[in-house]
């Protein structure tokens, strides 16, 4: 997949040990295409032109996820919320605390970033989230923050 994706911005060229440096030095290709703009640029041959090609593929995919989540109840099914929430906050380089709002029939209202913190801790104000259901009129809610310090691979989101 990172060879057609790199094809693009990369013609004429053999793309499978660029490729193959991605994934060792990432460890997927979700965390190639999530990788911070900083670290691709340090990958000997991508250039500027494939690091955009992989963050618009990047914002695609979430993009994507976001609106399948969307169009169907969020709890139907708890691995979809984990699906969702992985797509997008898993790869963030600092810790999110994110509040999906939901409405009686679990279907999602919005999925806000209520706090960023560090890369081991990010604060979180009960009376900011309780305030914000309120507003929203959310029947339901469901808490989630990530631990980006976790080696690459195994990065989680708890819920």
């Amino acid at each position: 997949m990172l060879e057609l994706v790199l094809f693009r911005a990369l013609p004429r060229r053999d793309l499978k040990p660029l490729a193959k440096q991605l994934l060792a030095t990432f460890g997927s290709f979700s965390e190639a295409l999530a990788a911070p703009r900083e670290r691709l640029a340090e990958i000997k041959g991508l250039g500027e032109a494939g690091i955009t090609d992989l963050k618009i593929v990047h914002a695609a995919a979430n993009r994507l996820a976001r609106g399948q989540v969307k169009q169907r109840p969020v709890l139907s099914s708890w691995s979809h919320v984990l699906d969702y929430c992985r797509t997008a906050m898993a790869f963030e380089n600092k810790e999110q605390f994110r509040v999906l709002f939901l409405d009686k029939r679990n279907a999602l209202i919005a999925d806000e970033v209520q706090q960023t913190g560090t890369v081991d801790h990010t604060p979180v104000y009960p009376r900011e989230v309780v305030k914000r259901a309120l507003e929203l009129s959310a029947t339901a809610i469901v808490l989630v923050h990530n631990h980006p310090t976790r080696p690459l691979g195994s990065r989680s989101i708890t819920s």
